[in-house]
């Protein structure tokens, strides 16, 4: 039997064990449903090298960042829509309240794009090298988390004018990683610190050691206002995202890139450059894990569809000639409460099994003379993952 059929039963044996009991806390249409599986696989092709993904659920598009483009595909069928070329290694994209711009953290700065043509609009320099990004719907902007060796910084982009209207400096290490509340805020992990920034007053309002080691993806839970933190060491966080107060922690995968939260169904994800997303009881005690999605080795980044109830990821096939590059080792974890974790080594931590972003490097890495993809050329696809 192959691993991935024995983590559906298991997983579906949790769920019927979870009726038989009637487990507090648990609803019982979620415990009937189907265990979470890959229910398509799309090629692409091309170069290997990626970062994020991001689904529209209002227009049903899925933006999935691959080095110099950027495709975007109809989330329903997998067909491709238009690609925006020409980049220097893109990570990120989010999109402005109407969905008429798009804005690509790229090595070249910020690309904004009209989304009906896909034609580049304006290319906004950065300092640093640009990573995670977010649109903020109260003040109706777009904040870039950038960094490399020598510097860090986040910056704030007006949609109207699409001019950069704020930048805050972080010496202490670049942000990674982004969400929103739609209530004002953005939030980003400094390390293992997880920092929250009020978007009105465009000031960096707070710090939370959380003894994340290393943080990297996350979700927001807008019904409770919580924030889910994945962290090296395979843990995930969940923080109150009005007082930083630790609320429980669930064990997860080797190499965290990415979160999600379905507010429908009270559980939350982690997706793991092992090829592992996990599943997490978000109202259950002790925020139980329900069970383990098997993926793909790479399938690090990811993002939930609330609408459609999908998660969709990206990877590609190893290339069992070339070694996985060394990951760094994980800095030391401060205790709650007790300050800011120690700085990143440079080139920012590792991200497990994956390509470590585009570019050489990695995303806010020293350059580097190029290494040898781990991942067979023109075997880059995405996952989905349904029930």
């Amino acid at each position: 039997m192959s691993k991935s059929a024995i983590t559906r039963i298991a997983f579906g044996i949790i769920c019927a064990a979870v009726i038989a009991a009637g487990v507090a806390g648990v609803p019982a249409s979620l415990a009937a449903q189907q265990p979470y599986h890959v229910i398509a696989k799309w090629q692409i092709g091309g170069a290997s090298s990626w970062d994020y993904v991001h689904i529209d659920s209002a227009s049903q598009r899925l933006y999935v960042s691959h080095g110099q483009s950027f495709e975007i595909l109809d989330a329903k069928t997998g067909k491709l829509l238009g690609t925006v070329d020409g980049l220097k290694g893109s990570h990120g994209v989010a999109l402005d309240a109407a969905g008429k711009f798009g804005y690509i953290s790229d090595a070249s700065g910020i690309v904004i794009f009209d989304t009906k043509t896909f034609a580049k609009v304006k290319t906004i320099p950065s300092q640093y090298n640009p990573d995670g990004i977010v649109f903020e719907p109260v003040t109706k902007t777009v904040w870039s988390y950038n960094g490399r060796t020598g510097g860090a910084n986040a910056i704030a982009i007006d949609t109207v004018t699409q001019e950069v209207v704020a930048t805050i400096d972080t010496p202490e290490g670049r942000l990674e990683a982004q969400t929103a509340d739609g209530k004002g805020h953005v939030f980003g992990n400094i390390g293992g610190v997880l920092a929250r920034v009020d978007a009105k007053t465009k000031q960096i309002d707070a710090r939370w050691t959380t003894g994340c080691t290393s943080g990297s993806g996350l979700a927001y839970d807008e019904v409770n206002d919580r924030i889910f933190q994945i962290c090296r060491g395979n843990k995930m966080f969940a923080v109150d995202a009005k007082t930083g107060k630790v609320l429980g922690s669930s064990e997860i995968g080797e190499g965290p890139d990415g979160a999600g939260y379905s507010a429908k169904f009270n559980l939350a994800f982690a997706s793991t450059g092992d090829g592992i997303i996990t599943v997490v009881d978000a109202k259950a005690a002790g925020y139980p894990v329900l069970g383990k999605i098997e993926t793909e080795v790479g399938a690090r980044t990811m993002d939930y569809d609330p609408t459609t109830d999908r998660l969709y990821t990206i990877t590609a096939e190893r290339d069992p000639n070339v070694p996985m590059p060394t990951r760094l080792p994980a800095p030391p974890t401060p205790a709650p409460g007790q300050g800011p974790a120690a700085p990143a080594a440079p080139g920012g931590p590792a991200a497990g099994p994956g390509p470590g972003g585009p570019g050489p490097g990695g995303p806010g890495g020293p350059a580097q003379a190029p290494r040898p993809s781990p991942y067979k050329v023109d075997t880059y696809h995405v996952l989905v993952i349904g029930r």
